[in-house]
């Protein structure tokens, strides 16, 4: 394949020839419907990350779980998630995403299955844990279906999309919550939050066998299994700790684990070091730290991950134990958030990064702040009286901050990752990001409850409630601070993919057509505008 092969030409631009007219087959169009797919499943999961939180009291009632289960229930599948998404990523790489997209999909609505029908605590925490397991299958494959599938052009729109889609999950999954519970659907009470996956998991599982293309490494990889077990040992050594620190008063053995799980990624660095250069198949591509946009993305993931997982988790607790709000009314006060998110991710990667680059995001970053400080200034004005509509300005300034880095961000930090690794990538983003987020989830224990106290009666528990709920936002400003100096490592504009790399794993498709001309033609039109020159590689986003 020469350079020409995979830049577009001045024939490709302006003359009437077969190859142009290809992208508008209606064959091709299939991609779309792939596309569907996968973020449907991409918002599966986010919605079922939070989804539980809101349906904790009527599990506790109908299963007399301890508090221990209900740790375990919300714990295990972030646990299990975190500790799989590499070596998930890694198996698409070798083993074709499609496949083990779905194993995982039609693995996950299994689970789902078995969360809903669960019998006591013990089966329930179980099948969460194989449904967080089965999740680290499936979502590492979205992000690497899309890199594999959509050309450089088409990769901003796509992510733009993927940014809103984040968005709706993030508060989607309370306010979806709190709908299934109230309505006590056939007097099943908390359990249609599982089985509701069950349609959605079959539809996406029958219909990504027909549209969506199988791609994987252009050459043989073997699994890592040395690399396997050193991950997924660090990360439980340091998530296990964070996840039951607080209940069960940060022993000593919690501490050494923790610092302890830092030597065992160290011994994950040499050994795979030696094993990209003995048989250059790791469960890790190191080389991926030396892209410039990977490495300073996933700093950006981790931190990102910390702030979103202090203000989620503190801000439900002060709506429904501070506050004392019903589930119903807590979670449709996200919903001005949720619309901004969506609202502001898609007009990022469109229109604003390509022109504005790295600015964007750290506008973004300045906005999230503003509108934390609001939110301080509102809920210290108002106290345990404050309403719903005077949250929403807080809130949609945060939202439109957080939309304007959420897209961009996932592009920017795989434009330069080659496709033959895009798998190990994305289950390095998704692993920075859920680390981050336990890491966050730990200090709510430092930030929030330690305000709070564990000896106040309850006629004062409210007020601390709300005056801790200040206080962890201001460690979110400083978190997002800390982000917004980080962004000045992101390249200043959007970056080149790898020459050639378009077409490294061209997706096979089902009819066996996979054919370069296809796959070349479909980066003629580079840009909306036509404005990329021959001569130029084409701009992601």
């Amino acid at each position: 394949m020469t350079s020409s092969d995979t830049l577009p030409t001045p024939a490709a631009a302006g003359t009437a020839q077969p190859k142009p007219a290809i992208p508008q087959d209606p064959a091709d169009r299939r991609r779309w419907f792939a596309l569907a797919i996968v973020m449907t499943a991409a918002f599966m999961d986010l919605v079922d990350v939070t989804i539980v939180n809101i349906a904790i009291p009527s599990i506790t009632r109908d299963t007399g779980a301890s508090f221990t289960s209900i740790q375990w229930i919300t714990a295990g599948y972030a646990l299990a998630f975190a500790a799989g998404l590499i070596t998930g990523g890694r198996l698409g790489d070798i083993h074709g995403r499609k496949r083990l997209f779905l194993i995982g999909i039609g693995g996950f609505t299994i689970a789902s299955a078995l969360c809903g029908f669960a019998v006591n605590p013990e089966m329930l925490v179980a099948s969460r844990i194989l449904q967080g397991g089965m999740a680290a299958l499936m979502v590492p494959q979205v992000l690497s279906i899309v890199h594999a599938t959509f050309p450089a052009h088409e990769r901003g729109k796509v992510f733009g999309l993927f940014g809103a889609i984040v968005g709706l999950g993030a508060v989607s999954g309370p306010l979806l919550g709190a709908l299934l519970t109230e309505w006590n659907l056939f007097g099943l009470e908390w359990r249609p939050i599982f089985l509701i996956n069950l349609p959605v998991g079959i539809a996406g599982l029958v219909l990504g066998r027909k549209f969506i293309t199988e791609s994987r490494a252009p050459r043989a990889l073997r699994l890592d299994l040395t690399g396997v077990a050193l991950v997924t040992l660090g990360l439980l050594m340091l998530l296990y700790p964070l996840t039951r620190g607080r209940e069960l008063g940060w022993p000593l053995w919690g501490h050494l684990s923790m610092a302890a799980s830092l030597l065992v990624f160290a011994v994950l660095v040499v050994f795979e070091r030696r094993k990209a250069s003995r048989d250059g198949s790791p469960l890790i591509e190191l080389s991926l730290f030396r892209v410039k946009s990977f490495a300073a993305g996933t700093v950006v993931q981790l931190t990102f991950g910390i702030a979103l997982g202090i203000f989620f988790l503190v801000w439900t607790l002060y709506l429904q134990m501070g506050l004392g709000w019903s589930a119903l009314k807590a979670g449709t006060t996200g919903i001005p958030f949720s619309v901004a998110v969506s609202c502001a991710a898609g007009i990022s990667v469109q229109k604003l990064v390509p022109r504005f680059g790295r600015k964007v995001l750290q506008a973004g970053a300045l906005l999230m702040v503003a509108g934390l400080l609001l939110y301080i200034g509102e809920a210290g004005r108002y106290g345990q009286g404050i309403s719903p509509w005077q949250m929403a300005l807080p809130l949609v300034v945060m939202g439109v901050g957080m939309g304007l880095i959420v897209a961009p961000l996932t592009d920017t930090v795989l434009s330069g990752v080659p496709k033959e690794h895009s798998g190990s990538a994305s289950g390095l983003i998704n692993t920075f990001q859920q680390m981050g987020t336990a890491l966050g989830l730990g200090l709510v224990s430092v930030v929030f409850f330690g305000a709070v106290g564990d000896r106040l009666p309850p006629e004062e528990m409210r007020a601390a409630f709300v005056d801790a709920f200040q206080q962890s936002l201001w460690w979110v400003a400083g978190v997002l601070t800390v982000i917004f100096l980080v962004m000045f490592a992101l390249p200043a504009r959007p970056q080149t993919h790898p020459q050639g790399g378009e077409d490294a794993t061209a997706p096979t498709r089902a009819g066996g057509d996979a054919s370069p001309a296809r796959a070349q033609s479909d980066m003629a039109p580079a840009r909306a505008q036509g404005d990329a020159s021959p001569k130029e590689p084409v701009q992601a986003g």
